[in-house]
Order: C-alpha cells, then structure tokens, then sequence
C-alpha cells in the first residue's frame, strides 16, 4: 500500500468529509425548501418568453419547458446559433482532450483539469444536441442546467487560477510544465464556458426573477472537489506512488494547512463566477438596451 496514514492525515480526511457533509446539509436546507415553496420564482421562468420589445414575463413554475435551454439573451441571435455554439465548443473540447490522452494515455485523468476538463465537455455535449440528449438523461428541468453550468463555473475558475497563479510559477515540473496543450486545455475550458454564459438565458432568469444569484449552489462545487480528493485517497491506497498535485500529498505535516485553504479558496473562485453573472445581468442591458432581453 503506497499511501501511509499520519495522524495530521486524519485533519485533511476531515475537513474533506466535513465539506462534504455541510454541503449536503446546505442543499438539503436549501435545495429542499425550494421545491416544496409553491411560490419559488426559480423554476417559473423556464417557459418565459421575450415579446416584442424584448421584455420577459415571468409564468406560472408548472409550465416547465425545454425553450429556455436553447435560447439566448439577445434579441437578434437565433436558437440555432446559441446550439452551433455550444457544438462547435464540444467539438473543439473533445479535440483537445483526444490529444491528450494520446500525449499521456487515460492515466491523465488523474489530474483535477480532466475531471473539470471532461464536465464541461459533456455539458456543451448535451446542451448541444437537443432534446434527444435531455429526454435520454433525464434533465428535463432547467434547473439541473443551472446547477449543471454554476458548478463548471466555480470548477474551471478554480482550476485555471490554481494552474496559472501557482503552479505555473512555482509548481511547474515534467508533469505539470507549460506547453502549447496544457496551455489550451487551461484557457479553452474557460473562453467556452465565459462565453455560453454571455449568450445563453439560464442565468438570466435570477436577474429577471429579482432574486440574488444561489450562493448556495457552490456545495455542488464543492462536492465534485471532494469526489476527487477521495478519488486521489482511493488510487493511493491501492498502490499509486505519485501525486499529480504537490497541495494534496498527505505525507507532510503541512498537508492539513494546504487542504484548509483549498476548501476556502473555493469561496472567491465561486464568487468570480457569481460576479461574472451579475455584472453580465446588470451591465450589458445597460451598454445594449435594445439587444440585450430586460424585465418589467
């Protein structure tokens, strides 16, 4: 067995399993109270529609449709835009990740950009081929969508500060050098999702709603960082000799302090994202009144 258990070990598999508990405990408060409020606003505008003068109202939550998914924020781009977008990403994505694995073979899934990599991939796989994909899946709310995209975003956030503001200065190694690949996979995965976001009507619906942005849904986030820690725990303790990340080895008396401020740096990565959104609902109808969709 590779991996040996010091007793400041059991500080990091704590606050792993404490993360992963309050974040459980805060969708339960949150997640469930919504659904059982008759009265949410957060469901009730997936089959609003703009009119004429680029307005939304605002309908019943019952009348729950697909319309939102695919159309945009701006008046003047079609649908069918907004889908040829989200291909082209998946395309361009998949390209990328191929190239990858023939470069370092599936073993590369060993790194947290994969796992992030490969979500928002999958997102713009699915977001991008229609109701075929969401009746076989099972994502017949837009909800699911936005939880689906807030958590790509607190995720490619984290992964590409993290790459850029540490490793790349301090960090870099055989495994985690600068080429022409990593560099993509770190700028790409956040061009394409920065950019459905500015396009698509998902995350507008807060802003039409007057409702401030779920906070709450960073413990989606924070729960895919956590599957990956025990992910990382799990191949060690099965004979894995290396670390793809110095910040998680747990043979060091400083391993606590670094898991610590990981948990809490997912705070500001959220809150990157959650600004992103708002200033995209607050500036933009602003810079572009008629093109950008405005509520009552």
């Amino acid at each position: 067995m590779a991996l040996v258990v010091y007793w400041y070990d059991f500080i990091c598999f704590g606050i792993v399993v404490a993360a992963y508990i309050g974040s459980l405990w805060i969708l339960w408060r949150k997640e469930g109270a919504s659904r059982c409020d008759d009265n949410t606003i957060y469901e009730s505008l997936l089959a609003a529609q703009a009119d004429g003068d680029g307005f939304v109202r605002a309908t019943h939550k019952a009348h729950v449709g697909s319309n939102q998914l695919w159309s945009s924020c701006w008046k003047r781009v079609h649908p069918g835009c907004l889908l040829l977008t989200r291909f082209l990403s998946f395309v361009a994505m998949a390209v990328f990740l191929s190239w990858d694995i023939l470069d370092w073979d599936a073993s590369i899934f060993i790194y947290y950009t994969e796992w992030t990599f490969t979500l928002v991939m999958v997102y713009f796989a699915v977001l991008g081929n229609g109701d075929i994909c969401i009746w076989m899946l099972g994502l017949h709310k837009g909800t699911s969508f936005r939880k689906w995209g807030e958590t790509c975003g607190g995720a490619v956030l984290l992964t590409d500060i993290v790459f850029w503001c540490v490793i790349v200065p301090f960090l870099s190694d055989a495994h985690l050098g600068l080429n022409t690949l990593i560099a993509c996979m770190h700028t790409l995965n956040a061009v394409f999702l920065l950019l459905d976001t500015a396009l698509n009507s998902l995350l507008l619906n807060y802003h039409l709603a007057l409702q401030p942005f779920p906070w709450f849904r960073i413990a989606y986030f924070i729960q895919w960082s956590c599957l990956y820690c025990v992910f990382q725990w799990v191949i060690h303790a099965c004979g894995f000799t290396w670390w793809p990340y110095p910040f998680l080895e747990l043979d060091t008396p400083w391993a606590p302090l670094w898991y610590f401020v990981l948990a809490l740096v997912h705070i500001p990565c959220y809150g990157l994202y959650v600004l992103i959104v708002e200033a995209k609902n607050s500036i933009l109808p602003t810079l572009f009144p008629r093109a950008f969709i405005r509520s009552y």
